[in-house]
């Protein structure tokens, strides 16, 4: 699994000039799936994610986390997080999974999440063209992959 976090000020995901989800304050969390991911995947990028200390603290020090803040959160699937430029110039994206094992997996990352850190999460729509609007508060973006844990 593979995600891309953006602090934001704020964030919403349109789909068909609607806006279907949006939050203030918080995490946007891009998320793409590849057909090894598991569920200590899921656990381990939910608890990373939930604790990660990049709030600014009354110091103005990266020293808080989305839960000690209070912030909101946002899930957005991205098959692209998957892509391999290793050949060539078109991306290739054999490693994303397929909907019947991403859906599930995508569900299960949001649900961990949110239990994780006692908050709603809002969602985009798994499979839709989507339009995201984001303010990235820092800029603050972090990739992590539960498959290399640096």
């Amino acid at each position: 699994m593979r995600t891309v976090t953006q602090r934001v000020k704020r964030a919403s995901v349109s789909t068909e000039g609607e806006i279907i989800s949006q939050i203030g304050k918080g995490l946007l969390i891009f998320v793409g799936i590849e057909d090894g991911d598991t569920k200590e995947d899921i656990e381990w990028l939910a608890k990373k994610i939930s604790n990660l200390r990049i709030f600014n603290d009354e110091n103005g020090i990266m020293n808080r986390s989305v839960i000690e803040t209070n912030g909101e959160i946002m899930i957005v699937s991205q098959f692209t997080l998957q892509a391999s430029v290793r050949k060539g110039n078109r991306p290739s994206y054999i490693k994303a999974s397929k909907p019947l094992i991403a859906i599930p997996l995508y569900e299960s990352f949001c649900q961990k999440t949110a239990l994780q850190t006692g908050k709603k999460v809002a969602t985009g729509r798994f499979g839709a063209d989507m339009q995201i609007e984001l303010i990235n508060d820092g800029p603050v973006t972090i990739w992590i992959d539960s498959k290399n844990k640096e």
